[in-house]
């Protein structure tokens, strides 16, 4: 099955390796926090909580001369116990931004990294308050960052749908002769892949991910498996059955993978297992050449999908269901937007004096 493959297998693996090299370069402290979690969390989260705290860590290394000769694994619990709200404030103006003196160079943080960095810093304070390993916690006084939830969800309206799958299918005037040759080596996979993503809004890591076993085109299924390492079957239609029908026993038939990559379905120029960062650029590219006043990347095929979906049926429970999303509340919140389009039509919908 799906979640069992390989592929899979090799990349937890791969997660827990990670987690394990960015914690050894950490203060016993953090480890514990972050093993806490290791039940509830999955491993690509403790991952980034882990890197986002040693982010504060290097911070007060690098700018509190009280421990400009600590290194971090020497960081002590009594060392961030004594900080008070000031000092997680100026860190969050850190986090805004910065400049380095030494070489000119600057960074910035949009509100929503840095409130996703001082969440990984509350909850290690909030587990040693918890456990009685401290008295102090100054991040409890410090307001996080008002997040704007934003209504206006990017997707492609229907001729630029259409327009993509075309640039695909026989390629754009704008190419160039080289992208015209790679076009002609990876057409069938290319179209299968935006096909399959814009007909079921999956996302680019489930796509990435799959075997060709997960594909049984005779039931109209494939086997994905979602954000959270859960298994889940979807239905295609009979476009998106077409197309990987004629990449499995077209340009697939004809790879001859590398070791350890035999059981994926879709395949880079290198007869590897494509790759996320892969298909990323795949999108970008082909939507560059039709989709001129859009940012198009595979999300928003997903967000394409979605809304298409919710249009048609009306059905928010289904999108969420189909989408994978755990909390319906996340789909209501991202489809908001079209429920003020239902909303609009209700303006007119009733002409009292049409009817009479």
């Amino acid at each position: 099955m799906a979640k069992d493959s390989s592929y899979y297998k090799s990349k937890k693996q791969h997660q827990i390796m990670l987690l394990r090299k960015i914690l050894s370069e950490l203060p016993e402290f953090v480890s514990d926090f972050i093993y806490d979690k290791e039940l509830s969390s999955q491993p690509s989260t403790l991952i980034s909580y882990s890197r986002d705290i040693r982010t504060f860590l290097t911070y007060l290394k690098t700018y509190n001369p009280a421990y400009k000769n600590v290194e971090l694994k020497q960081f002590k619990l009594s060392d961030i116990e004594y900080l008070n709200s000031h000092d997680i404030i100026e860190y969050q103006h850190f986090l805004e931004y910065s400049e380095d003196d030494a070489d000119g160079k600057s960074h910035s943080n949009e509100k929503k990294a840095i409130s996703r960095k001082l969440s990984a810093l509350r909850g290690l304070y909030k587990y040693h308050l918890e456990h009685h390993n401290i008295e102090n916690n100054p991040t409890q006084l410090v307001k996080m960052p008002k997040i704007k939830k934003d209504k206006n969800i990017v997707r492609m309206n229907n001729q630029e749908v259409i327009d993509i799958i075309n640039a695909v299918k026989y390629g754009n005037e704008q190419m160039s002769q080289h992208q015209r040759k790679i076009l002609a080596k990876t057409q069938q996979r290319d179209l299968a892949i935006v096909t399959l993503m814009l007909g079921t809004g999956i996302r680019v890591s489930e796509c990435a991910g799959l075997d060709k076993k997960d594909v049984d085109l005779r039931g109209g299924t494939i086997t994905i498996v979602r954000k959270g390492g859960s298994q889940d079957i979807l239905y295609i239609g009979d476009q998106i059955i077409q197309v990987l029908n004629e990449y499995i026993n077209g340009e697939r038939s004809r790879v001859i993978p590398q070791d350890g990559h035999e059981d994926a379905l879709f395949y880079s120029m290198q007869f590897k297992r494509i790759s996320v960062d892969a298909i990323e650029r795949l999108v970008k590219k082909y939507a560059a050449f039709v989709v001129k006043n859009k940012k198009i990347t595979p999300h928003k095929l997903r967000s394409t999908y979605g809304t298409a979906l919710y249009r048609e049926t009306g059905d928010i429970r289904l999108v969420a269901d189909v989408l994978g999303h755990e909390n319906i509340n996340t789909t209501i919140d991202y489809y908001a937007a079209i429920e003020d389009e239902h909303k609009r039509r209700a303006a007119n919908a009733v002409d009292y004096k049409r009817n009479h």
